[in-house]
């Protein structure tokens, strides 16, 4: 923990001496700045088909009215043009999936914890209520999840062309069959856990070799890996390992961190040293 300490206090010194971007890009797993004015304008990439603009334009404007689910469908025919998407229109994309996902993932949790409770107290037609809610809660997640992967196997990945890209579609793919094996049982859940464990392997192999340790890209990555292996392989020594990894291999280069990653790149670090003393949290 003292190695961790003093390198966290380097990280912070060299924090303080530096200029923080005005405008910081998204986050890796899509976060978006919350309370910031409206900044919707068109997308200053190369020439696309008059109605892969129109569906980017309005799902930005469904972001900043909180419909996501239209988000999400008015980015999937982004994503089905088969070209590869700007960082904008990949950062939208993940936004509207990671938003409608969360909602019931968060759902799923809560619903889970009072259907434990009430089965410690023995409230049995309490419990099939709940169980028949949990279930229907499920297939959502599900088909949530299924149809982010089936966009990205049969258009996303096949149409990445840069390091960067072809990382942060792996580990989406990673992403999103853990969230599949976090409710799934038997051998469903073992068919999740292993494609999720192939995915975020072909990114870490592809970032190992394309993208800086201290790239927020492949920092997020290292911190949702680590989080599968505490999560859904019970194996904390390799997570802590994993994340450790990262963050000294991070922190070993962050005199060369650009401004343009500064802001992102230390949020993860700082996410990666606190998994180190604490329960792991994704992004």
């Amino acid at each position: 923990m003292a190695a961790v300490s003093g390198l966290m206090a380097r990280l912070q010194m060299l924090s303080n001496g530096r200029k923080r971007p005005a405008a910081p890009s998204p986050d890796p797993d899509g976060w978006q700045p919350q309370g910031q004015e409206s900044n919707i304008s068109a997308s200053p990439s190369a020439p696309r088909t008059m109605g892969v603009e129109e569906s980017v334009y309005l799902a930005k404007l469904a972001e900043q009215a909180e419909r996501y689910e239209e988000m999400v469908e008015n980015m999937k025919v982004v994503a089905s043009a088969d070209q590869e998407l700007s960082v904008e229109e990949r950062n939208l994309l993940s936004v509207a999936y990671k938003n409608v996902i969360g909602a019931r993932r968060a759902s799923w949790r809560i619903v889970t914890s009072i259907e434990q409770k009430e089965e410690s107290k023995g409230n049995e037609a309490q419990v099939k209520l709940i169980k028949e809610y949990r279930q229907k809660i499920e297939t959502e997640l599900g088909t949530i999840c299924e149809d982010i992967l089936d966009v990205l196997d049969k258009h996303l990945i096949a149409s990445a062309q840069t390091g960067e890209s072809k990382v942060f579609y792996q580990k989406m793919k990673g992403d999103y069959h853990r969230y599949l094996a976090e409710f799934a049982v038997a051998d469903k859940r073992k068919a999740s856990a292993e494609k999720s464990l192939a995915a975020y392997q072909n990114a870490t192999e592809v970032a190992a070799t394309d993208l800086a340790p201290t790239h927020p890209i492949r920092l997020g990555l290292a911190l949702n890996f680590s989080v599968f292996y505490y999560e859904i392989l019970n194996a904390p020594d390799k997570a802590c390992h994993l994340a450790k990894q990262a963050f000294d291999d991070a922190i070993a280069e962050l005199d060369t961190l650009s401004e343009e990653s500064y802001k992102d790149s230390t949020l993860i670090m700082q996410l990666l040293r606190d998994n180190l003393v604490s329960q792991p949290s994704p992004l």
